[in-house]
């Protein structure tokens, strides 16, 4: 009989865990490994119907109906803010919908070179999964490195340019966007409701709309295709109306 007291006690301890799973601790993201986690699926059934609620009036404020059929996201380091952007067909404009506070990211103004270097990447990048099963609540997988990753590393002879960089929950980052975990649902949940066309992230060191690239001036990280990555920024970022 003890052993079936000590199995109803883990079972009362598991689900006590999994209903505070937002703050989780790493004891609580290996119990929900263990019981065969989450899929995507079970997240949107989670949280979609909480992220509607609190993202509906800034939608339809930008004539823009939920959920939206694109989606983008504009990060800038110098600032640590992340722009949410949205639009329902190709042939529409950019909208933006919504500010949010990057809680955490890591390293300097300047790209990611190489794994261990905890820097953010910056780049025009898209989401290329998403982890419901997350240690830090829920994320999106950036896909760092991207073509003009590798190529300059190869112009540089680098090697091991790292990965896993991710938008996630919660408030600690080495080379991630960590954007606490209210803002990582509604993230999540736009980025699986509109599946169908991969997030597009931009990430950049400030805000080119509003600033020169000659302005800029990165501490210790100036490889020297450096400018021509910050023209492309300039660039796509030139797409996005600034807010009113």
């Amino acid at each position: 009989m003890r052993i079936w007291r000590y199995l109803a006690l883990l079972a009362v301890v598991i689900v006590l865990l999994m209903t505070i799973e937002p703050v989780r601790t790493y004891g609580q993201f290996m119990l929900t490994k263990l019981v065969g986690g989450y899929t995507v699926a079970d997240r949107l059934e989670q949280y979609a119907d909480k992220v509607s609620s609190q993202l509906n009036a800034a939608f339809s404020q930008q004539g823009i109906s939920y959920p939206p059929k694109h989606v983008a996201v504009l990060a800038f380091k110098d600032t640590n803010m992340l722009q949410l952007y949205a639009k329902n067909s190709d042939m529409q404009n950019w909208q933006l919908v919504k500010t949010y506070p990057i809680v955490k990211a890591s390293g300097v103004l300047g790209p990611k070179l190489q794994e261990g270097d905890k820097q953010v990447p910056e780049g025009i990048y898209q989401s290329e999964s998403l982890n419901p099963n997350s240690r830090y609540h829920l994320a999106i997988r950036v896909n760092y490195p991207n073509d003009f990753d590798r190529q300059m590393a190869q112009l540089d002879g680098r090697i091991n340019l790292g990965g896993d960089i991710m938008i996630h929950g919660s408030s600690s980052s080495v080379g991630c966007l960590a954007m606490g975990n209210d803002a990582a649902e509604e993230l999540f949940v736009l980025a699986a409701l509109a599946a169908n066309n991969p997030l597009k992230i931009i990430i950049s060191p400030t805000d080119f709309r509003t600033k020169a690239v000659d302005e800029l001036a990165v501490a210790g990280n100036t490889p020297r295709w450096r400018a021509e990555l910050y023209q492309h920024i300039r660039q796509e970022l030139s797409a996005f109306p600034l807010a009113n």
